[in-house]
């Protein structure tokens, strides 16, 4: 499997939360989309998003308050982003005649089962960031329901802008040993290959309402870290595994929370590649 290829758009592209990762990776690879960050769009303002849209615009959401232990206490800040956000942009791209592509998570499951989760099992966040996404993919669901798409993925990186890969590449070289945790599971997806294989729905109305997208495969954080080390050239066995335990957040972490990307090629959209290919690729890139 590769990550799927570019296709041309029919309608003029908008991201907002441009100046993400996921949102960088887009404008990479359809540099003629235009970009919002927060400060050239405030998605919480009804009348600030109806001013910049077009009747057939395509609007991939990318703005997400992504603090996730944070939104523990930042509750307002965390709900105003995440589901105000993506409701006054349903709202707007209901009125105005244009599509919304609507990125989601896999924190909006309660992580507590043993298999891929589909798009239609049951929701259950455990924290206030994965209950803000939700709200966001209800109010989705709600104003746009035959043109709004909901994208859910996971443990998205770039290797390079203070993501989970590229916290280990800067721990490799400040730590002799590193301790990762090996009882959280999920689904390592890196952002240029989302960010096609969001593009490539652009083009896809007709695809289901709710799709699943993330790199194929599995991992712990722990098999993750040692891949990152690997990847690198440095001795994997470095990195040592320890129980969630060991390091109490505020926010509890799904334990298993794998996407399955069944929803996603069941639609003929192209299936991303396995994420250790994708990751090996992140780093040859990087240090090139």
């Amino acid at each position: 499997m590769t990550s799927p290829s570019v296709t041309a758009v029919t309608g003029r592209l908008v991201v907002t939360g441009a100046r993400g990762q996921l949102g960088r990776a887009l404008l990479d690879r359809a540099p003629d989309a235009r970009g919002y960050g927060h400060a050239d769009l405030d998605i919480t303002r009804l009348d600030a998003v109806r001013a910049v849209l077009k009747p057939g615009d395509v609007v991939i959401n990318c703005a997400a308050y992504t603090a996730v232990d944070q939104a523990q206490t930042e509750t307002e800040a965390a709900f105003a982003v995440n589901a105000t956000g993506p409701e006054v942009l349903a709202r707007a791209c209901a009125e105005i005649g244009a599509r919304l592509i609507q990125v989601s998570t896999d924190y909006v499951f309660p992580g507590t089962g043993s298999r891929p989760y589909e798009t239609d099992d049951p929701t259950g966040p455990r924290s206030v960031y994965g209950e803000s996404k939700l709200r966001g993919e209800r109010a989705v669901a709600e104003f746009l329901p035959d043109a709004g798409q909901i994208v859910r993925t996971a443990w998205v990186y770039t290797g390079d802008s203070g993501d989970f890969v590229a916290t280990m590449r800067r721990l490799e070289r400040e730590r002799e040993t590193l301790d990762v945790v090996d009882d959280q599971i999920g689904s390592p997806t890196y952002a240029p290959d989302l960010a096609a294989a969001l593009l490539e729905l652009a083009d896809r109305p007709d695809a289901p309402r709710i799709l699943h997208a993330t790199n194929a495969g599995q991992a712990s954080w722990f098999e993750l870290a040692r891949a990152v080390f690997a990847g690198i050239g440095a001795d994997p066995e470095r990195v040592r595994p320890c129980a969630t335990s060991a390091f109490p957040r505020p926010a509890p972490r799904p334990a298993y929370s794998v996407l399955s990307g069944t929803s996603w090629t069941s639609a003929g959209l192209s299936p991303l590649r396995p994420w250790r290919d994708a990751l090996n690729d992140a780093l040859r890139r990087i240090s090139d």
